[in-house]
């Protein structure tokens, strides 16, 4: 039998409650540039990451840590590594792809006051870990949970996020001592913003656009191509 004394009622938001829901969804925004010098506070970040820290995980095992880097001279240390992988990204494009890849500004490491690090530890739950027993990526995933999770809380602080994903790990993990079996999932800039783009800037600066729902949702069975 269930123990229903740990059970609570499940009902639907409220309309004002489940409206700030999808605002936050729909408003995120991949913060590039656009971050205050204004400092986030230890109460904000903390809000910030607990949320992060209520995702789902596979197992309940919450294979999650999150670097929290400060300095200055860190992130100019950190920074100097993108900026090589940047370049090297760079070259990977042409022409006009490359133009546009080389306008945008990428400068969230420097001037957002906090970036965090978020790593997962694959040992974390054993050798076997209840639901990854057939897809060995699910905590990774669950990870990736716990960064939407931070990025949704940060939208409703007020508080901007981006996503940096061009690093050789391996440069990361020399700056931050993060050991070999560590797995870096994503590194992240937090700072305040007063302006967003209405539209994702990927999609305002011409790189690609949303595609519609109605070509990405099967019924039944895959009909994408073979």
């Amino acid at each position: 039998m269930p123990n229903t004394s740990a059970l609570a009622q499940a009902a639907p938001f409220s309309e004002s409650e489940r409206n700030a829901v999808y605002k936050a969804i729909y408003t995120r925004r991949d913060v590039r540039d656009q971050f205050l010098p204004d400092p986030l506070s230890d109460k904000v970040l903390l809000r910030l990451l607990d949320a992060a820290h209520h995702a789902p995980s596979v197992g309940f095992v919450q294979p999650w840590n999150f670097i929290v880097i400060r300095s200055s001279a860190d992130r100019e240390r950190i920074w100097q590594a993108f900026r090589g992988a940047n370049d090297e990204a760079a070259a990977m494009f042409s022409g006009e792809r490359q133009s546009t890849y080389q306008s945008l500004k990428l400068e969230g490491i420097r001037k957002a006051p906090v970036n965090i690090c978020v790593t997962c530890d694959r040992t974390r739950g054993g050798d076997v870990v209840l639901g990854r027993t057939h897809n060995s990526s699910m905590d990774l995933y669950s990870t990736v949970c716990a960064i939407q999770n931070l990025w949704l809380a940060a939208r409703a602080e007020g508080v901007g996020m981006g996503w940096v994903s061009i690093f050789h790990d391996a440069d990361l993990k020399r700056i931050l001592a993060i050991p070999d079996r560590i797995e870096i999932v994503g590194y992240l800039c937090l700072g305040y913003v007063d302006q967003l783009y209405e539209c994702p800037e990927l999609e305002v600066k011409g790189w690609n656009r949303r595609a519609p729902l109605e070509d990405l949702i099967f019924d039944g069975k895959w009909q994408g191509g073979l």
